[in-house]
């Protein structure tokens, strides 16, 4: 290597060590290992060294096509070293920012979303739903008092009728009472049994159709 890169390599190197010591904070920032199942950990941590581990040697092969020295390790650790003492507080308070710009950031947009649209919408629909029950409340109860109303007219004029009637009952000859008697008898007791025929076969239909 000549010396040009050889010093790049050692910079690239620094920068790497202090690069490493901002993503290892920035890792147990967000890990929070006491909250964390051991074996989760174990599997974070893992993951987290191979790339960093990739990420340096990606770095080293492009500054001299991935030659080691003894002295790069030095240089990371003389740029993590750096990181401790110089940049550890300041990063940290920097990434505290950043995490609560965007913690508040996402609690405004949803909250907007939440008082401009959600809340809007659940609202109409709510009351289209509401505006639609009143209106078939006010319908079925309209046409409940049309019924009543029909039927008290109804009842009103067939009353007098139904009293002539039992008055020309009344003065039938016995054998004209007993023959219409018996019609209206075998009529009630024809329609009953249709009846029960009809809901055998409902009844067959509807367990074929279980």
């Amino acid at each position: 290597m000549t010396l040009s890169v050889q010093f790049y390599t050692l910079v690239a190197m620094i920068g790497m060590g202090s690069y490493f010591g901002a993503a290892l904070d920035t890792y147990n920032r967000f890990l929070k290992r006491s909250k964390r199942k051991s074996w989760l950990v174990f599997i974070n941590d893992f993951l987290f060294w191979v790339v960093q581990g990739l990420l340096i040697f990606y770095v080293l092969f492009l500054v001299n096509e991935g030659e080691l020295r003894f002295y790069l390790f030095l240089a990371l650790l003389c740029g993590f070293s750096a990181y401790q003492a110089l940049f550890k507080s300041a990063f940290n308070r920097f990434l505290e920012s950043v995490i609560h710009f965007f913690i508040t950031t996402s609690k405004f947009i949803v909250k907007s979303f939440q008082t401009l649209i959600y809340h809007p919408i659940k609202w109409l629909i709510s009351g289209i739903v509401f505006l639609f029950v009143s209106l078939g409340k006010g319908i079925y109860s309209l046409i409940q008092f049309i019924f009543k109303l029909i039927n008290s007219v109804l009842s009103m004029i067939i009353r007098p009728f139904i009293w002539i009637l039992k008055v020309f009952w009344n003065y039938l000859p016995k054998s004209v009472t007993k023959n219409v008697g018996k019609f209206y008898n075998k009529g009630t007791g024809f329609f009953n049994s249709l009846k029960n025929v009809i809901k055998r076969v409902a009844a067959k239909w509807r367990n074929k159709s279980d």
